[in-house]
């Protein structure tokens, strides 16, 4: 990459945290500010949503209890996909057309570190022709915060940001106090992460040639692809991986507590959940709606779509979270009848906007759950009322409802099945 246009200033060593992603902030010269940045010290979700979007989520509104303040959503793609793209590429087109209208002076986002393809390495982009460098999934912490005032020192009071959720909270928990005259920030949902040394070892149960893989995806049709560098790819059902094979610290506690898979606080939210076969987008404030705009033609919007149930294998996944978390082991399906129900998943499974809200509920109890298991005393400060509020309803037994933070939440109602 070009140095003078693509720029990885060296990073500083992180400050100890407990329950810690690296989202760059310990690594700035003022670590003490992840006390009143971190999503999992104190959060108050209600008011950053208030200050970002206008107002925080409106669980009478269709959806937005489960994903967040939006003003409108779409299942969407690039008329014409770009080559290395996860997808299609339109959160990496977004950030192109951010610098292209000069909006934005510079972007900050990961590419593949030099030794480690799979590896997030934080850059610091100001020519758009070099985003293309950074399309594709990445695997482990990014410290992409840690360019904060890099950025800062050369002037860029205009940044364009390609987030995840743990990033996003702590960028507009100090929003106000960076000096930007401009923060334009492109979320992408987040599905669990791992160190870059634990993914290896992922890949190397998945294929005896792990060296050869070049793209790895998660889809919403419960499968995961391969593509290998001779141009081959290979489809497993998500009930065939070998998560029992993992080790146990595989997804960090961080991971396991997150409670902001849909990056509730950007601009704009790019992801895959209820996309599919394509991109989900969420349109989240006029920011979101300008950014969108720049792509005109260039996109293809549609209406997303549902379909199945989501309370059956929410329930299941409660009930085998809950024996996990309790140190008992999980009641595996037989292994004659996995490849029946993975190849019945995609058709009889929550499907579209349905998977989304299941992957939302699901997280919630996983959350709630582990955090009563291994850090209970931190629940209180940690969870948001509306993560209780997905869950009501299901059985969830080592988990009592705490009394609801006055955070500007709304209060409870009876059911949360807003679809």
């Amino acid at each position: 990459m070009d140095s003078a246009t693509v720029q990885t200033p060296s990073l500083a060593t992180p400050a100890p945290r407990d329950l810690c992603t690296d989202c760059g902030l310990s690594r700035s010269s003022d670590p003490k500010r992840c006390g009143r940045a971190c999503q999992f010290i104190r959060p108050d979700y209600a008011a950053l949503e208030r200050r970002t979007h206008g107002r925080s989520r409106d669980p009478e509104r269709p959806d937005e209890l489960h994903f967040g303040p939006f003003r409108r959503m779409h299942q969407a793609a690039l008329r014409t996909p770009r080559a290395g793209a996860q997808w299609t590429g339109i959160t990496t087109r977004l950030a192109e057309r951010l610098l292209e209208s000069g909006r934005v002076d510079a972007v900050l986002t990961v590419t593949g570190a030099s030794e480690d393809p799979w590896h997030p390495q934080p850059v610091l982009v100001t020519d758009p022709a070099k985003l293309s460098q950074c399309r594709g999934m990445r695997m482990g912490y990014a410290p992409l915060l840690a360019l904060l005032e890099p950025a800062l020192a050369q002037g860029y009071k205009r940044l364009g940001v390609i987030a995840l959720p743990c990033q996003t909270y702590p960028l507009r928990a100090l929003e106000e106090e960076l000096g930007l005259e401009r923060l334009e920030i492109i979320g992408t949902p987040c599905s669990d992460n791992t160190p870059t040394a634990h993914f290896h070892r992922f890949l190397e149960l998945l294929t005896p040639s792990p060296e050869a893989v070049t793209y790895l995806e998660f889809r919403a049709d419960y499968y995961v692809e391969l593509r290998f560098q001779d141009g081959s790819k290979r489809e497993i059902p998500f009930l065939q991986l070998p998560i029992s094979r993992l080790p146990a610290d595989f997804w960090p506690l961080t991971c396991r507590t997150c409670v902001d898979y849909t990056n509730a606080l950007a601009d704009i939210t790019v992801g895959y959940m209820a996309g599919r076969g394509e991109q989900w987008i969420l349109v989240r404030n006029e920011r979101g709606e300008a950014m969108l705009e720049l792509l005109g033609d260039e996109v293809r919007l549609g209406a997303p779509s549902s379909g199945g149930r989501r309370d059956g294998p929410v329930q299941g996944f409660i009930d085998n979270t809950e024996r996990a978390a309790g140190g008992m082991p999980s009641r595996g399906m037989p292994n004659w009848l996995r490849p029946i129900i993975g190849r019945l998943m995609p058709f009889v499974g929550p499907r579209g906007l349905e998977l989304a809200r299941a992957r939302l509920e699901m997280k919630a109890a996983e959350t709630l759950i582990h955090l009563q298991h291994q850090a209970p005393r931190r629940a209180r400060a940690m969870v948001p009322e509306h993560v209780y509020r997905l869950v009501e309803g299901y059985r969830i037994p080592s988990v009592e409802r705490s009394e609801p933070r006055h955070d500007g939440a709304r209060s409870a109602t009876p059911s949360n099945r807003v679809d």
